[in-house]
């Protein structure tokens, strides 16, 4: 950030008094601007013994599946942002369920959310940024093709789960992956 979105005067990073954190501090208006980890909300949506995945159209990963999910915008609930991105991508009418995954992923300053939900029908297309949509039973998941580890995450939480015949909450922190 160089310059303030109050007034258009520079920014400079430093600790403001009462803080104990770096922050943009305005040198015109002394405004400070908190700059916080986004939220990535979704569904996994079930059909039976399947789960539905989406094949992502844009970057990052393009080409590999995921589940419904994206930022949440303002004004938003967490629940809305999951039945929201669910609708935009896979064009799926669901029935969320409980809240089963947070991923907190801090080195991209992102914290992803997941919720059970299930299909209300089959009647799903892929939205603007989807090449493809498939119901997968377990053994059917394309592992070495998912887009991103809160996903594979989620996944292998769900299908440990179902083994066990009950659902939890699941919420654990990923670490940033090692230099090449």
């Amino acid at each position: 950030m160089n310059f303030c979105t109050a007034c258009g005067a520079p920014v400079a990073l430093k600790i403001p008094p009462g803080d104990s954190l770096p922050r943009h501090v305005c040198g015109g208006c002394g405004a400070i601007h908190y700059r916080n980890p986004r939220l990535v909300v979704g569904a996994l949506p079930e059909w039976e013994d399947r789960v539905l995945l989406c094949r992502r159209a844009i970057e990052p990963r393009h080409g590999k599946w995921t589940l419904p999910a994206g930022f949440m915008e303002n004004g938003e609930t967490v629940a809305a942002a999951a039945m929201r991105e669910t609708m935009e991508e896979a064009c799926a009418r669901i029935e969320l369920g409980a809240m089963y995954t947070v991923i907190s992923v801090p080195h991209i300053h992102q914290v992803h959310v997941i919720y059970r939900s299930r299909l209300l029908d089959l009647d799903f297309a892929p939205g603007a940024e989807t090449l493809e949509l498939r119901l997968f039973a377990e053994d059917e998941i394309p592992w070495d093709e998912i887009a991103f580890r809160t996903i594979a995450i989620t996944l292998r939480h769900f299908f440990a789960d179902r083994s066990r015949g009950r659902y939890g909450f699941h919420s654990e922190d990923i670490a940033a992956p090692a230099p090449r």
